[in-house]
């Protein structure tokens, strides 16, 4: 019933429960100041996973928790004290279905 990364899990749900708890802005309650968010990791599903590969954040087929640390990291490089920021952004691409 818990997610567990170890055996392939993304851990989608508690990573979104967490950016909801630490982050503070227009979508995220930031109720949670004992955590930075520079620690958070990415909430990766099927669709996240599918736009990181077009946008070459990751190159790994399966969204699992190796998948949401290396896109994590991969947007660190543009804000290393907030890379789960442009979860929302990444979202709306497939929402709104654009295309590459």
């Amino acid at each position: 019933m818990i997610p567990d990364p170890k055996v392939g899990s993304a851990c989608k749900r508690f990573n979104l429960f967490l950016r909801w708890m630490v982050r503070k802005d227009e979508l995220d309650f930031g109720l949670w100041d004992f955590i930075s968010p520079a620690d958070l990791v990415i909430p990766v599903d099927t669709h996240i996973a599918q736009i990181a590969r077009m946008l070459g954040l990751s190159s790994r087929k399966n969204p699992d928790w190796k998948m949401s640390v290396e896109i994590t990291a991969r947007l660190r490089e543009f804000d290393p004290s907030d890379p789960v920021k442009y979860d929302f952004s990444l979202c709306h691409i497939g929402i709104r279905g654009l295309e590459f």
